[in-house]
């Protein structure tokens, strides 16, 4: 019976062992459970235990149960969280550069977003980060925004006197001014609502959105302006990242690469299928030429390089 009793002593000793060398990480996020970045984020948390053997998993905190972006940020520099998901160019709040590569038409695509993030200006930003205790680990995309309105915008000039939603963004407002349109910051759960009640003529998001909020049935038609690629930077805090080993690291990379191949990969394949169920839908889709639209922001450019230097958007197109 002792000999048992030393037995089963021995093996809870082992199990208390073992849960001390596993580690759980906490993950939160503003994204609900239905959207493209929660998926990447369970594919993350799949592929985490699955390459660790169980000894590092994450905790996730979708739909902002701990708060907006702003909070969850504070919370991964005091320590009180390991990582969180914000726009790339939403951090601009603390890193005002990043309101560079919010400008409209400065990033012409998500490839051409990567190549900023893994260049020199890119590599710049990412030394801001780390001064703001927190690392970015991967970017994932969230879809280019387009822009949907009560009447088609076949050119610039279809723009002039719509009120158009915006969130309240200096880049997205600076958007809406200089192609003519009339900004309009309303809060997100409330467009569909503004729209369908005409106190705002237009909106603009991505694809994926204007699907997921049903914004197709309160307006009729939806114009390509492809003004900004949104994005969203995976933030770790560098104190977590520098208690990790370097195998935990590896194990930690892997897994969020194999997420954003997952959140990317849905966001581009609906985006490539939406145009033509919209189309189903009896929603006319236009593709005005966007070089006026581009031409449009060189006061606001020129309001940045006062900021920020003179060639400073030239340097971060990096073309």
């Amino acid at each position: 019976m002792t000999h048992l009793r030393l037995l089963g002593s021995a093996a809870i000793l082992a199990l208390a062992a073992g849960a001390v060398d596993a580690r759980e990480l906490t993950f939160g996020m503003q994204d609900n459970e239905v959207s493209n970045s929660f998926q990447g984020a369970l594919m993350f948390q799949e592929r985490l235990a699955e390459v660790s053997g169980g000894e590092l998993t994450v905790n996730l905190f979708p739909a902002s149960q701990l708060g907006d972006f702003k909070a969850m940020v504070a919370m991964v520099q005091g320590g009180e969280l390991d990582m969180v998901i914000t726009g790339y160019p939403d951090m601009s709040y603390v890193i005002p550069e990043l309101n560079l590569i919010g400008a409209p038409y400065v990033v012409d695509d998500f490839a051409h977003l990567e190549e900023i993030v893994a260049g020199p200006w890119g590599q710049e930003m990412e030394a801001k980060f780390e001064e703001q205790g927190v690392a970015m680990i991967d970017l994932w995309y969230y879809g280019t925004r387009q822009t949907t309105s009560n009447r088609a915008i076949n050119s610039m000039a279809d723009m002039a006197g719509l009120r158009m939603r915006t969130p309240n963004v200096p880049f997205l407002i600076a958007y809406a001014e200089n192609v003519g349109a009339t900004p309009a910051p309303v809060a997100f759960a409330e467009v569909y609502l503004a729209l369908q009640t005409n106190q705002v003529d237009a909106q603009e998001n991505p694809l994926p959105t204007i699907d997921a909020m049903k914004f197709y049935e309160v307006q009729d038609h939806i114009a390509l302006t492809g003004h900004f690629v949104a994005s969203a930077a995976i933030l770790i805090s560098t104190d977590t990242w520098a208690d990790l080993s370097d195998a935990e690291k590896g194990w930690v990379q892997e897994a969020i690469d194999a997420g954003g191949t997952v959140a990317n990969d849905l966001t581009f394949g609906q985006e490539a299928s939406l145009i033509a169920a919209f189309e189903e839908r009896g929603l006319t889709i236009t593709r005005p030429d966007t070089a006026p639209f581009r031409a449009a922001m060189q006061p606001y450019y020129d309001t940045l390089e006062e900021q920020f230097g003179e060639g400073a958007i030239a340097r971060v197109r990096g073309r």
